[in-house]
């Protein structure tokens, strides 16, 4: 995930100062000049850096500070705070208009910024919230564009207007908009033309769309794994149409979070969402707090526990807890606990948003297929066999095996673990006394 290597260097950094009975001034600029460094090894804005570094070292010499009684700990709450500060403070969403009013939103970036993507992303969980959006094609240029963006749309469940590429954008958007009217829509979302570079032709276009449609939002989605050209090109749009907030796609990859700690700083515009997969439901809000105790391998247990609410059906839940109770639970509910949990995401991020486990995911050395080998094992069973793993004897294991082209070893150890696991809940559902409720995937061994 972004910030990994700026993760381990900062809390390398507090780990020194942590274990000093007294911080000394020396301490604190010595600590900063590693920030900085870390900082500026992230590709955060220079200036962005210099003012940071600058604000946490007066703060953290001051005498409230230095005669605290854990003066190490002040200083990395300082630091917290102000990378907060630095990240935006406030979470900043879209705020739609009354029902009767159509809310407007125009999505705007460069060409493989994933703005296509992004825009079915934010479609699909607005109409989750009772919402009835539309998106708009008004990407003439390229066909695969609007073919793509059909796709999405109805991967996400929102319907798709478009005329094809022989009509302005602004015509489309008019059009659109005359078409909510009469259909009782009142959410749309423009996915406009993007460009390998910012040219005076995409700005005249946005800008006339913008003069002859009363857009309520201009989102601009930028690719957080271009650092600092993400900022520049923010702060070029900005500049010329005007920018209500950004979606910083790519937040999951191999970047160095450079771009999402300087990019509302320099732009004064705040990030609203990121994009944190492929899936179309990878797009989170992007909380300023949340983020910055992730950084500072503080965990992330509010987005933890959201996952996990948005992923695990309660009425299952119920029904799995009772099985356990009993006994009862077989391969189909393995299964089924394992869909819900890759709902969740990459295994390895939600352990980074376990407190104190942020540094330690790259030590663990998760496999984020592991779960491919146990259900390839299940689903070369048979519907009798997954209901009632006791047939399953030799013979049946051999041909689960070669079903799932994986050597018999495996196929035995992962069923030992299975049955080990039942009798471990058993245990632990008559020691619980039926006083806690339990959820997801309550005390089972995962496979990996």
């Amino acid at each position: 995930m972004a910030f990994d290597s700026l993760s381990d260097k900062l809390q390398n950094v507090f780990k020194n100062l942590k274990s000093k009975g007294i911080v000394t001034e020396d301490d604190v600029k010595a600590a900063m000049k590693e920030v900085k460094r870390a900082l500026l090894e992230a590709d955060v804005n220079f200036k962005v850096v210099k003012q940071f570094v600058s604000t946490v070292s007066e703060k953290a010499v001051g005498e409230d500070v230095m005669k605290g009684l854990n003066p190490g700990q002040m200083v990395i709450k300082i630091v917290r705070d102000e990378l907060v500060s630095l990240m935006g403070s406030e979470i900043t969403e879209l705020k739609t208009l009354p029902e009767n009013q159509l809310t407007i939103v125009m999505m705007c970036g460069l060409q493989g910024a994933g703005k296509t993507t992004s825009v079915a992303k934010l479609a699909g969980q607005f109409k989750n919230r009772g919402k009835k959006p539309l998106l708009v094609a008004c990407d003439i240029y390229r066909p695969a564009a609007i073919q793509q963006l059909q796709i999405n749309g109805e991967k996400v469940g929102v319907p798709v207007f478009s005329m094809g590429t022989d009509y302005k954008p602004v015509d489309i958007v008019k059009a659109a908009i005359s078409h909510a009217d009469k259909n009782n829509i009142n959410m749309l979302f423009i996915d406009t033309a993007g460009r390998l570079h910012v040219d005076d032709d995409m700005m005249a276009e946005l800008e006339e769309i913008k003069a002859n449609v009363p857009v309520t939002y201009t989102l601009l989605t930028v690719d957080s794994m271009t650092g600092q050209d993400a900022v520049n090109v923010a702060t070029t749009f900005n500049d010329r149409i005007g920018v209500d907030g950004i979606v910083l796609t790519k937040l999951d990859g191999d970047t160095r979070g450079g771009a999402a700690l300087s990019i509302k700083t320099v732009t004064g515009k705040p990030i609203m969402y990121v994009g944190m997969g492929e899936k179309l439901t990878d797009l989170e809000p992007f909380y300023p707090d949340r983020m910055t105790s992730r950084i500072l391998g503080m965990g992330d247990v509010e987005t933890l526990i959201e996952k996990a609410q948005a992923a695990i059906d309660e009425e299952q839940a119920a029904e799995m807890e009772a099985k356990i109770r009993k006994a009862t639970f077989d391969f189909n509910d393995f299964l089924s606990q394992m869909e819900q949990m890759e709902k969740m995401g990459d295994i390895n991020d939600l352990i980074g948003m376990i407190p104190g486990m942020g540094s330690k995911v790259g030590n663990l050395d998760i496999d984020p297929k592991a779960m491919s080998h146990p259900r390839a094992i299940i689903l070369s069973m048979t519907p009798e066999e997954r209901a009632n793993p006791n047939l399953i004897n030799v013979s049946r294991k051999n041909r689960i095996a070669r079903g799932a082209g994986l050597d018999i070893s495996e196929v035995n150890r992962f069923i030992k673990q299975f049955e080990q696991s039942k009798k471990m809940m058993k245990q632990f559902s008559g020691m619980m006394g039926g006083k806690k409720k339990r959820r997801g995937f309550g005390g089972f061994k995962l496979p990996f």
